[in-house]
């Protein structure tokens, strides 16, 4: 029933925004996913960053192409393995025939070789969080083309961009960050909606928040994460739920999250609590 719902409001709503002028953001209304490249050079490289739900693959393929003339990224990156962020993985990567890479503590997750705890309904009285049990938790399986990021922190086909371990929603998530002008893509470090609430994500009501709390197994390392993507004090932000936030609201909200993050984040009750 809760990934039907999550389908259908995907499919209804399904848009893009260019929050620069190398970024696309496409947006699932559920989630997010993002296209990084310069549409300037149609031939140029570029990569995707999560791939939404099982419904996303035709409008990603489609914005890809009409982006880059039908020349195939790079490489799929993901911050994480959970469903909502490799929903149409097998699909496009099968598609391009490309490598996908995460990191190494959530290839288990993309291997087929372990699955995610079921979502905790208890942590939220909103609609989302009490649908979470029935979404999508056991592993996938993209054998071969599964790699792990590089160790250093460098990005494949992202020239500028540095991958940082940002752990608490899941053991091995990520966030991607461009020193150049701290552009800041989040992931589910935390959201810029609160996405435990069925009714703030169909409105995109700003409202900064932690991660889902529904899905977030180590709040103490979640806290954590969010402090040190305070301390590089990017210009913008783009998460995966929720709109992106810049300039000096970006930098409000995200000082708030930080300083406040046990009142405004963490939930009262719950498994990993």
């Amino acid at each position: 029933m809760g990934n039907k719902v999550v389908e259908v409001l995907s499919a209804l709503t399904t848009s893009s925004q260019e929050a620069a002028p190398d970024i696309l953001v496409m947006n699932f209304t559920v989630v997010t996913a993002c296209i990084v490249g310069n549409p300037d050079n149609k031939t140029g490289d570029w990569v995707l960053i999560d791939t939404g739900l099982e419904n996303s693959a035709d409008f990603i393929l489609e914005t890809a192409a009409e982006r880059f003339e039908n020349n195939r990224p790079q490489a799929i990156i993901l911050t994480h393995g959970h469903f909502d962020h490799v929903g149409s993985v097998m699909k496009l990567s099968e598609f391009w025939d490309i490598p996908v890479y995460i990191h190494r503590l959530e290839l288990p997750y993309v291997t087929g070789k372990k699955d995610y705890p079921t979502g905790d309904p208890t942590v939220s009285s909103g609609m989302v969080a009490k649908m979470s049990p029935s979404f999508p938790h056991t592993s996938i399986d993209l054998s071969y083309r599964a790699a792990a990021l590089p160790a250093d922190g460098s990005m494949p086909g992202m020239t500028g961009w540095e991958w940082i371990h940002t752990p608490g929603h899941t053991e091995g998530h990520i966030s991607l960050f461009r020193e150049e002008d701290r552009v800041l893509i989040a992931g589910d470090a935390f959201s810029t909606t609160k996405q435990e609430s069925l009714w703030s994500v169909i409105t995109q009501r700003e409202q900064i928040s932690g991660p889902p709390k529904y899905l977030t197994t180590d709040w103490e390392a979640a806290e954590e994460s969010v402090k040190h993507l305070k301390d590089l004090n990017p210009s913008l932000v783009i998460p995966s739920h929720g709109k992106p936030m810049k300039g000096e609201e970006l930098t409000k909200h995200l000082e708030l999250l930080a300083s406040h993050f046990r009142e405004i984040a963490k939930p009262e009750q719950g498994r990993f609590v």
